[in-house]
C-alpha cells in the first residue's frame, strides 16, 4: 500500500483548488466535517496516496475555564492570574475528530494555512489534532508557503516545503491572552458598574478592548477637536486682470490676515499702484509617479473613500476573491514585489478583458515599467489580479473592488505622468501675487487610473517686467472652520501609524466600535462619536489616558513583533503586560466615580427612566419597565435590575405570578410573523431556580466569546418546576422530531394556536380557531405524549356528534392529527413521537421517535 500524505488548507475551497492543481482534476471526493478529495500521485521521489481537506477558520478559541464564567462570583481583577484554555471553536462542526481520523496511517502532513501569523498559528492546532509530535515538524510536518491558488503558485510551493514558524504562533497566543484578560477585565467591571446605574444607557455590554478602545479614542480626539473650535474671521484680497482675453483670479501670497483694517490697508495699497508687474516666469517639467503595490492598508482605504465599503465588507469581498483565485492573498504590509514576479505573465491574463484589454496588450507591446519600490515586509506579494473576470462573474462591489485591485496593478505597471507647471509671479504696491498653470504631456498611469490624473489648468503667455491693469481688488471675508469628522481612511492611516492592529485586525476594531454604538458612519463614511463613545474616552482621559492612547498598544505590538522573530519569549513579555495593565486595572477602579461623574452627566438614573409595568416579587411595588437597549426591569424600592430577553415586545401576562418567588410573569413575544411567544418570570430568567440550568441568553462576541452572567436566563418553558402551570413540564406537549428540544404549548396564540420546539424553529399548528386548548396532567398510553384537550367552536365543531370539548394526543388521536399542520420542520408521524419534559433537574427527559432521548434545555436564541 502507497504511504498515505494529508494536506490541510484552511478553507474548503482552497483545498479544493490545491486538490485540483495537483491531481488535474482526476481526483474523488467524499463527505466529511469538510469535503475530503483523494487522488494518487509522487511525493519526493514516492507513489503516494494524498488526502486534501480543511479546517473552517481555527480550530481552537481561547477562554477562561468555566469556574470563570460567572460575572458575579468572581472578581474581574482575579482574571489577570487567571488560567486559560482553548477549547474548539465550533464542537458542532468536529473539526478536531474529522483531522484525527484523517491523520491515522499518514506519514506525512503538510499545511497550507494562510501564510500570515494567524495562519501559522492554525498551523499548530492542526498539528495538535492529527497527534502528529511537534518534534516531526520539518520532517514529518511541512509547510506550503504560498500567496494565491493559481496552478503555478501552488506547484511552486509544493515544490518548496518548508518547516512551519512556531515563532509566530506563539507571537499570536500571547496576543490573545492578553486581548482576553485585559478586555474581559476592564468589560466586566465597567458594564456591572453602570448598566444597573442608567436607564438610556444604549448598549447591552460596556466593552474594553487594548485595540478597540485607542481607535474608538482616535475619533473622540477628532470629535472634540470640532466642539471645541472657536471660529475667527479672517479677510484675503481677491486681485482681478484680464491677459490676452482671459480673466484671471490671483492667489495672494499672504493667504490672509485676521485683521479687518490690516486688509483694508492692503487693498489701498494694491489699488493706489493701479498695475501689476511680471517679475519672474518659471517653467518646470514635473513627474506624477506611478504607485507602488498595492498593500491591505491601501485597499482599505480606497475602499473607504473612493467605493463607500466599509473596512470589514472590503476585507471579506477581497478574501472571497482570493478563494476564487482572482486575486493574490489579500493580507500583506508588503508594497514592494519580489525581484523574480512575473509581471509578463500577471499582465498577460489580464489582455483580453474588455475593459482595460487595449492598455494591458500596450505594455506587453512597447514594454512595460516595474513599480515604484516599496518597502518588503518580508510577508506577502502586494494584492495583485491573478485572472481576468467580468462584472457578470463578479457583480457588484465584489466587481468593483476587483476592477480597482486590476487598475492598480496595470498603474503600477505604467509609464509616470508628466506635467509641465509654469508659474507667474506678480507684484503690486509691494505686495505679492501669483498663479500656475499646468499643461499634462503624457497621461502615463493616469489613462487606467483617471482619479488620480493631473487638472488642466491653461494661463496667458506672460513676460518679465510686463506690466498689467488691475481690474478690481475686493476683499473676501471668511471664517476659519474646523477639521471634519473623521473618515474611515483617515483612521485607518492612524491606526497603521501608531501600531494598532494588523492589516488583519484594523478592519475587525472599527466594526467593532461600530457595532457596539460608540461611533455611527455618516454620509461619505465618517466616524461620528455617539454619547456613550464620547463619555467612554473622557472618563478613560481622566483617570489613566494611557488606557485611550495607542502608546501602549504600540509599545505591545513590538513585543509581539520581537516574539514572532523569536527575539523575545513569549511567557515573559505576557506577564509583564499582564503585570501593567493589572496596576491600571487596579487605579481604574478606585477612580471609577470620577468616570462616573461624566456618566451621570449624559445618561439618566434607572429611577426616573421607564414606565411601571410589574410587581416585585419582594416588596410588591411596581417595577419599571426600561424599554431603551438593554430592556430591563428596575425596582425603585430594591434598587434591583432584571434583564430581559431583546429584540422584542413585552407586556404584563394576564399578571399571574411565579410560585416560586411571587414576581409578575411577562409574555416576551419575539419579532417576525411565525414568532413564538413565551412567559418570564423576571427573577427566575435572571437566577435560575435549579441547580446545573446553564445560563443562555446574552453572548457578547468581539475577538474572544464572553459569556454574560447578567441578563442571561431561563424562560418559563425550560422551567422543570414539576408543579408550576407555565413551566416546561405542564406546557411541554411531546419530543420535538426535529431536534432534542420539547414542543410546548403556547398558551396565548388563541386563536392561531400552535406548538413550538423550545430549542429549534419547528412549529405545529393545532386546530384554529378554537375557544380553548390546554394541557393536562394525563399522558398518552402509546407514546407518553400529554393529552391535550381542545375547546371546539360551536359552529365549526369537527365532531360528529356537534359536541365541542375533544381530549386526545396530537399524534396518536386521529381526529387531532388530521387537523395539526406542520411548519419550518419535518412532518411527524403518528404513533412514532413518543414522550414531553419531565422534571428531572435540567430540563427532564423526553422520547421522541427513535427511542429515548435526553433533552438540554440549554438554547441559543440569537434574535435575543
Amino acid at each position: 500500500m502507497a504511504p498515505k500524505v494529508l494536506m490541510v488548507a484552511e478553507k474548503p475551497s482552497i483545498a479544493l483548488s490545491i486538490a485540483s492543481a495537483l491531481s488535474g482534476g482526476r481526483m474523488s471526493t467524499r463527505k466529511s466535517s469538510t469535503d475530503v478529495h483523494e487522488f494518487d500521485g509522487t511525493f519526493r521521489g514516492f507513489d503516494v496516496h494524498y488526502k486534501v481537506t480543511s479546517v473552517i477558520g481555527h480550530v481552537f478559541s481561547l477562554d477562561f475555564p468555566p469556574t470563570y464564567q460567572n460575572w458575579e462570583v468572581t472578581d474581574p481583577m482575579d482574571l489577570f492570574q487567571a488560567p486559560v484554555l482553548k477549547s474548539e471553536s465550533n464542537p458542532k462542526a468536529h473539526i478536531r475528530r474529522h483531522l484525527s481520523q484523517e491523520a491515522r496511517g499518514c506519514g506525512y502532513l503538510v499545511l497550507w494555512l494562510d501564510c500570515d501569523r494567524e495562519g501559522e498559528n492554525i498551523c499548530f492546532e492542526v498539528i495538535e489534532c492529527t497527534g502528529i509530535p511537534e518534534t516531526e515538524c520539518g520532517k514529518r510536518i511541512l509547510r506550503a508557503r504560498f500567496s494565491s491558488v493559481t496552478e503555478k503558485d501552488i506547484l511552486n510551493a509544493m515544490n518548496t516545503l518548508v518547516k512551519p514558524n512556531k515563532d509566530e504562533a506563539l507571537a499570536v497566543d500571547a496576543r490573545q491572552e492578553i486581548d482576553l484578560k485585559v478586555g474581559v477585565a476592564f468589560t466586566r467591571f465597567q458594564t456591572r458598574y453602570f448598566q444597573g446605574k442608567y436607564g438610556n444607557l444604549d448598549s447591552r455590554v460596556i466593552s474594553y478592548g487594548p485595540c478597540q478602545t485607542p481607535t474608538l479614542g482616535f475619533c473622540v480626539q477628532r470629535y472634540l477637536q470640532i466642539t471645541t473650535f472657536k471660529p475667527e474671521k479672517f479677510w484675503s484680497l481677491n486681485l482681478h486682470v484680464i491677459k490676452d482675453g482671459y480673466e484671471l483670479l490671483l492667489e495672494w501670497d499672504r493667504n490672509k490676515v485676521f485683521d479687518h483694517e490690516v486688509a483694508m490697508l492692503f487693498q489701498k495699497l494694491v489699488s493706489d499702484d493701479g498695475n501689476l508687474k511680471v517679475i519672474d516666469v518659471s517653467t518646470k517639467d514635473e513627474l506624477k509617479s506611478r504607485p507602488c503595490g498595492l498593500n491591505t492598508v491601501n485597499l482599505l482605504k480606497v475602499a473607504s473613500s473612493a467605493l463607500g465599503l466599509g473596512p470589514h465588507t472590503a476585507m471579506q469581498l477581497a478574501e472571497r476573491l482570493y478563494t476564487q483565485g482572482f486575486v493574490s492573498y489579500p493580507r500583506t504590509e508588503s508594497t514592494a514585489y519580489p525581484a523574480s514576479f512575473d509581471y509578463r505573465a500577471t499582465l498577460g491574463a489580464l489582455q483580453n478583458n474588455l475593459l482595460w484589454g487595449s492598455d494591458v496588450r500596450a505594455l506587453l507591446a512597447d514594454g512595460f515599467h516595474k513599480p515604484r519600490s516599496g518597502s518588503d515586509a518580508g510577508d506577502h506579494p502586494p494584492i495583485t489580479p491573478m485572472r481576468s473576470a467580468t462584472e457578470d462573474m463578479l457583480g457588484g462591489d465584489s466587481w468593483r473592488l476587483y476592477q480597482y485591485i486590476c487598475q492598480h496593478f496595470i498603474g503600477s505597471l505604467s509609464p509616470d505622468c508628466k506635467y509641465t507647471r509654469t508659474k507667474v509671479e506678480f507684484s503690486a504696491g509691494g505686495e505679492l501675487f501669483h498663479c500656475i498653470g499646468q499643461h499634462v504631456t503624457s497621461k502615463g498611469f493616469t489613462s487606467i487610473m483617471p482619479w488620480m490624473a493631473v487638472s488642466e489648468k491653461l494661463i496667458p503667455r506672460f513676460t518679465v517686467g510686463e506690466k498689467i491693469g488691475i481690474i478690481k481688488v475686493e476683499i473676501y471675508e471668511g471664517m476659519t472652520s474646523p477639521p471634519d469628522y473623521l473618515s474611515e481612511s483617515e483612521l485607518i492611516s492612524l491606526m497603521e501609524k501608531n501600531g494598532i492592529g494588523t492589516d488583519a485586525s484594523i478592519p475587525v476594531h472599527i466594526n467593532n466600535i461600530c457595532e457596539r454604538n460608540y461611533v455611527q458612519v455618516n454620509s461619505g463614511r465618517r466616524l461620528v462619536p455617539t454619547a456613550l463613545g464620547t463619555t467612554l474616552i473622557r472618563g478613560y482621559q481622566c483617570i489613566d489616558p494611557d488606557l485611550c492612547l495607542p502608546d501602549i498598544r504600540g509599545f505591545i505590538e513590538q513585543q509581539i513583533t520581537l516574539i514572532a522573530k523569536g527575539q523575545a519569549d513569549n511567557t515573559r513579555v505576557v506577564q509583564h503586560v499582564l503585570r501593567q495593565f493589572t496596576e491600571k486595572y487596579s487605579y481604574f477602579v478606585k477612580q471609577i466615580e470620577n468616570m462616573d461623574a461624566l456618566f451621570e452627566a449624559q445618561f439618566s438614573p434607572l429611577a426616573d427612566s421607564g414606565r411601571l409595568l410589574s410587581k416585585c416579587g419582594k416588596c410588591s411595588r411596581y417595577m419599571k419597565y426600561i424599554s431603551t437597549q438593554p430592556t430591563r426591569l428596575y425596582c425603585v424600592t430594591c434598587e434591583e435590575v432584571y434583564c430581559l430577553p431583546q429584540n422584542g415586545t413585552i407586556k404584563l401576562y394576564k399578571e399571574l405570578t411565579c410560585p416560586l418567588d411571587g414576581f409578575e410573569l411577562l409574555l416576551f413575544s419575539m419579532s417576525g410573523s411565525d414568532a413564538k411567544s413565551f412567559p418570564l418570570c423576571p427573577y427566575c430568567y435572571n437566577s435560575p431556580p435549579f441547580e446545573g440550568i446553564d445560563t443562555l441568553f446574552g453572548a457578547f462576541k468581539g475577538g474572544n466569546s464572553v459569556k454574560l452572567g447578567k441578563g442571561a436566563g431561563m424562560p418559563c418553558f425550560l422551567c422543570p418546576h414539576p408543579t408550576c402551570r407555565h413551566s416546561l413540564i405542564t406546557q411541554g406537549v411531546c419530543a420535538c422530531p426535529e431536534c432534542s428540544g420539547t414542543l410546548v404549548l403556547d398558551p396565548v396564540s388563541a386563536p392561531k394556536w400552535r406548538i413550538y420546539c423550545n430549542m429549534c424553529n419547528c412549529v405545529v399548528l393545532l386546530p384554529q380557531g378554537a375557544h380553548r386548548i390546554s394541557t393536562t396532567n394525563k399522558r398518552c398510553p402509546e407514546c407518553d405524549s400529554a393529552i391535550i384537550e381542545v375547546d371546539f367552536n360551536k359552529k365549526t365543531t369537527p365532531l360528529p356528534d356537534g359536541s365541542t370539548l375533544h381530549a386526545g394526543c396530537i399524534l396518536c388521536d386521529e381526529l387531532l392529527h388530521s387537523l395539526i399542520e406542520m411548519k419550518h420542520g419535518k412532518s411527524f408521524y403518528r404513533g412514532r413521537g413518543r414522550g414531553r419534559g419531565r422534571g428531572r433537574g435540567r430540563g427532564g427527559r423526553a422520547r421522541g421517535r427513535g427511542g429515548p432521548r435526553n433533552s438540554d434545555p440549554k438554547m441559543s436564541f440569537r434574535d435575543f
